[in-house]
């Protein structure tokens, strides 16, 4: 089991979690009707690492012929007909979206650009309550519905 806590102020963002091996892929079950969110990629209770890139900021894909998506779990991206993909950080923290639930959303909705809720796409959009950027919320109802915990600014702790 594992809590991750903010390294800027030592505080619990989490509670136990269990490991998983992978993050599973994004579930085919219907979105949901009022919210258009898809279901949770991540069980509630358990983490995983995300091993490839995650997130902004995104550049133009190697094969342009080829594109696909931007992201795991996520859809194709593209800037002046130009495919991106990812280059963001690798070995972020999923969880559930309601795991951490001390987390509130930046100041004047920063970083939370989508349809019906953050896409995720435009970086960092979750806070620790001491106020240091933490995590990335992708909520919105053309992508998964995820929560990253940003390897850099968040670390695990074994309580037992």
């Amino acid at each position: 089991m594992t809590v991750f806590l903010c390294k800027k102020c030592g505080g619990i963002l989490t509670p136990d979690l269990r490991p998983l091996p992978i993050v599973p892929p994004a579930p085919d079950d219907e979105r949901d009707t009022s919210s258009g969110r898809a279901p949770a990629t991540m069980p509630h209770g358990h983490y995983a690492i995300e091993t490839e890139p995650w997130g902004a900021p995104y550049v133009p894909h190697p094969d342009q012929g080829y594109g696909g998506p931007t992201q795991p779990r996520g859809l194709s991206l593209s800037d002046a007909g130009v495919a991106m993909t990812s280059a963001g950080p690798r070995h972020n923290i999923v969880i559930h979206p309601e795991g951490a639930p001390d987390l509130r959303p930046l100041p004047n909705g920063e970083n939370g650009v989508g349809c019906c809720g953050p896409s995720g796409g435009g970086g960092l959009n979750r806070a620790c309550p001491c106020g240091a950027r933490v995590a990335t919320l992708a909520a919105d109802c053309s992508g998964p519905y995820e929560l990253h915990l940003d390897a850099e600014r968040v670390h695990g702790h074994d309580p037992s």
